[in-house]
């Protein structure tokens, strides 16, 4: 088997004495969403969280982290992250403020420590998946483990998504 290469995400955890698992899956360049990396994992989209940055007014970048079947909850994020409004940040800016592309964004081992944001539910399980900081790799690891990482502050920062 091919040995799997460690990534920001993952250095950060082992500086930090964080227990972690790495998981690959198969990369549908087509369907970067959480549901497809859940269904990938054979895991429900409730335990797989992806990674959103967004800007507040007043603080700058910030980090969301929400439930797969969820959307960031930009109103709630705002309140919490003392913004009196946050956007989500433009796809070209992705790279150049986290050193991640879009379907590989981890809230772990980023290019400059931004506040890190993450969904309350996140707690209801003993391990959770985030972004390794690649397409095609996750990190499976406890999700207090996860706050504790990024230091990061729990809220009710998502709502269900819109019905089409």
């Amino acid at each position: 088997m091919e040995k799997i290469k460690k990534t920001n995400a993952a250095r950060s955890l082992d500086q930090k004495h964080i227990a972690y698992e790495l998981i690959p899956y198969p990369v549908d360049e087509n369907d970067l969403g959480a549901e497809h990396v859940a269904a990938t994992l054979n895991e429900p989209v409730e335990r797989v969280f992806k990674t959103i940055l967004v800007r507040g007014d007043k603080t700058g970048p910030i980090i969301g982290v929400v439930p797969g079947h969820l959307e960031i909850f930009l109103k709630g994020l705002a309140k919490v992250s003392q913004n009196k409004s946050v956007e989500t940040v433009p796809l070209k800016e992705l790279l150049p403020l986290t050193g991640y592309i879009r379907g590989g964004c981890s809230p772990i081992g980023l290019k400059k420590p931004f506040p890190v944001f993450i969904h309350e539910t996140a707690l209801n399980f003993d391990y959770i998946y985030v972004s390794a900081g690649q397409r095609g790799l996750q990190l499976k690891l406890d999700p207090k483990d996860l706050v504790k990482a990024v230091n990061a502050t729990v809220a009710a920062i998502a709502e269900p998504k819109p019905r089409l």
